[in-house]
């Protein structure tokens, strides 16, 4: 069966003159299949959202692996179930292919694919360019290409339309190109991909109309904006301001240590302010794929400005030293016992860069992990939702989640609470280990054992 797509515009080069107006058509009659290119923690819950707003979609993803289980019924998020993948495929709703040609069927393709840093925190581009080109080659006329991926402004104009126009085709005359940065949370149950205000940022008046109809179909709110760049800016600001916030808390956690200080007393009482003031909270590190890479895609970009962006760059250094931080406080917290690090047995709680997901993006337990076991220590984690240690761009651990007991926990010289999972018993976990170091305050109410608790 020839698609809505193909049998309004004929064929790729040529047919009737771009109409806007017959693609929010198929948008409202539910024609237009929706595609995704990466099924992550991004394009998974998105997928999801518009097969429940009525549209069918196809997955496109590059591991095999990934699309196997989902063609299968079966979810690799937390919170995403498996029994609802299972009903859209059995449905025939949603589906999943490493096969890039399935998109050709597709009026709208949306963007989900990692945008990393280098090691020399640099933008890693190579996800977005090497899909841009691989969307060049089955390109469609009337499609639209939104990029939803965190990046620096001016990628969507510089780097992703002149990608998709060696397809032969032109922006905003033979297909439309736009920005809408995804916002997801995961494991936040406040808002969801359909209640996050979306906002959108068009090539141009065409393409903008056109992403405008197509999120208004499946999300409660849209913003559009008046170009992509602005788009692009406004993930980046979103993220530069928890960095830099996140930064001065950490720092003034360290230095409120020195003055023997409790920072979260201190962030407790400043927060009974009703105005004039948002609580951030001190950590281990940075995690998740935003604020620990998003803001130094700008710093990146001010350069080509003859700027230097000295509020983020010094926030990153402050967050990606939390680490070594931690880990002094842990020796320290040793060295009270007589105890060394080298050789030490280390217990580390929680592997997800924060509480109650299974996200393990960026997290700080990771480098925790590392940095022990470099110093000697013998190492084991436990997370009730990451069972085992997937292998990573950068990392690969190699490692299975330890079941909790008495008798195990009793075993190690140090527990370090690296994320605060609310299914931890926090005073059986108290009551039972040799010494604690708690970098989340997950333990402010065990009433006993205080004594064996460190803060960091």
């Amino acid at each position: 069966m020839m698609s809505p797509l193909r049998a309004r515009s004929g064929s790729k080069r040529g047919g009737s003159p771009l109409s806007v107006t017959s693609f929010v058509q198929d948008v409202k009659s539910r024609q237009l299949v929706v595609g995704i290119v990466g099924l992550g923690y991004v394009g998974l819950p998105l997928a999801r959202t518009y097969c429940a707003a009525g549209f069918r979609v196809i997955g496109l993803d590059v591991d095999p692996v990934k699309v196997k289980k989902l063609n299968a019924g079966k979810s690799f998020i937390k919170h995403i179930p498996s029994s609802l993948i299972k009903k859209l495929v059995k449905e025939k709703q949603f589906s999943a292919t490493c096969d890039p040609r399935a998109l050709q069927e597709c009026g709208a393709i949306l963007i989900c694919v990692p945008t990393p840093l280098t090691k020399m925190r640099e933008p890693d581009m190579s996800y977005v360019k090497s899909t841009a080109e691989m969307l060049a080659k089955h390109l469609q006329r009337g499609q639209l290409v939104v990029l939803e991926s965190t990046t620096y402004p001016g990628t969507t104009r510089e780097v992703v339309t002149p990608l998709l126009e060696e397809s032969g085709l032109k922006a905003e005359k033979d297909f439309y190109v736009a920005y809408s940065p995804e916002r997801e949370d995961p494991g936040r149950k406040d808002f969801t991909t359909e209640t996050i205000p979306k906002v959108v940022g068009g090539l141009g008046a065409k393409s903008l109309k056109a992403a405008t109809a197509l999120y208004e179909a499946a999300i409660s709110e849209t913003v559009p904006v008046s170009s992509c760049e602005v788009a692009e800016c406004s993930k980046i600001l979103e993220n530069v301001y928890r960095c830099v916030n996140i930064a001065l808390i950490n720092e003034l956690k360290m230095l409120l240590d020195r003055m023997d200080i409790d920072v979260w007393e201190v962030v407790k009482a400043a927060s009974t302010k009703p105005f004039g003031y948002q609580p951030f909270y001190p950590g281990p590190g940075l995690g998740g794929h935003c604020i620990p890479i998003d803001p130094f895609y700008l710093t990146w970009r001010a350069r080509e400005f003859d700027m230097s962006t000295r509020f983020i760059e010094l926030s990153g250094e402050i967050n990606a030293g939390m680490p070594e931080y931690v880990i002094n406080r842990l020796m320290d917290a040793l060295n009270k016992s007589k105890k060394a690090l080298n050789g030490a047995k280390v217990l580390v709680l929680g592997l997800a860069y924060k509480k109650d997901v299974d996200d393990i993006r960026e997290s700080p337990s990771i480098e925790l992990i590392e940095m022990l076991k470099e110093r000697g220590a013998k190492v084991d984690y436990n997370d009730p939702f990451v069972p085992a240690t997937p292998r990573q761009r950068e990392h690969n651990l190699k490692m299975k989640s330890k079941p909790l007991s008495a008798a195990m926990l009793k075993s190690y010289d140090c527990v370090l609470i690296a994320t605060d999972h609310t299914e931890y018993d926090y005073p059986w976990i108290v009551k039972n280990a040799k010494m604690i170091v708690d970098t989340r305050n997950a333990t402010v109410d065990c009433k006993t054992g205080r004594g064996k608790i460190f803060k960091a």
